[in-house]
């Protein structure tokens, strides 16, 4: 779990989904003067190693290779894309869905008897991506327990920070309603009064 999902109070069953979604950084506005810079902390091979061994996501299973890293991207996309539909759309865009299931199908997973645990997932690589399995067995736990409906992308174009909606309703669209929510706010006033002219 890093500092930001616990800043904003990601369950730790899905903090890894959250932290691998955001390691793209694509905002890209301009706030009290100070334009954000966009980012990646996925840069290379190397950011992917370090990033899951800052998260215990390592599994010493040796380097982690280009096409590994380029494996790893295709999931983060994938996810994304997923995350930036709405929650009863995800269950019906047969695209959304089907890059989603192409970009786990590297990350095999299979049940396990754990003495006092029951039946548990856990991966099948055993190299160095093997750590990135945890993505695929938060996504498939908290879509048994519906958490994962409450993993959503900010609704502003200028934003698509994922975020954790925290409100009762589960109706949230804005990562930061003080933020994102009050531009896109202010923006559609503005345009309706420049319509109304």
């Amino acid at each position: 779990m890093s500092k930001e999902s616990r800043k904003f109070k990601v369950p730790d069953e899905l903090a890894n989904v959250y932290d691998f979604a955001n390691t793209l950084d694509a905002r890209h506005f301009t706030h009290f003067g100070v334009e954000h810079p966009q980012g990646d902390e996925l840069g290379g091979p190397k950011q992917l190693a370090e990033w899951m061994q800052e998260r215990g996501l390592d599994t010493g299973g040796g380097r982690v290779t280009l096409p590994m890293f380029e494996t790893a991207l295709r999931l983060r996309g994938a996810l994304r894309a997923y995350l930036q539909c709405e929650p009863a759309e995800r269950r019906r865009n047969k695209d959304v869905l089907g890059a989603l299931d192409d970009a786990l199908a590297p990350f095999p997973l299979r049940v396990e008897a754990r003495a006092g645990r029951g039946a548990i997932l856990s991966a099948v690589r055993e190299d160095a991506l093997a750590g990135l399995s945890a993505i695929a067995i938060e996504l498939h736990d908290a879509t048994l327990t519906g958490t994962l409906d409450r993993l959503k992308m900010c609704a502003s174009e200028e934003c698509r920070r994922v975020f954790f909606d925290r409100s009762k309703p589960s109706t949230r669209r804005w990562c930061m309603s003080t933020l994102c929510g009050n531009r896109m706010k202010t923006r559609a006033y503005r345009e309706r009064q420049r319509e109304a002219r």
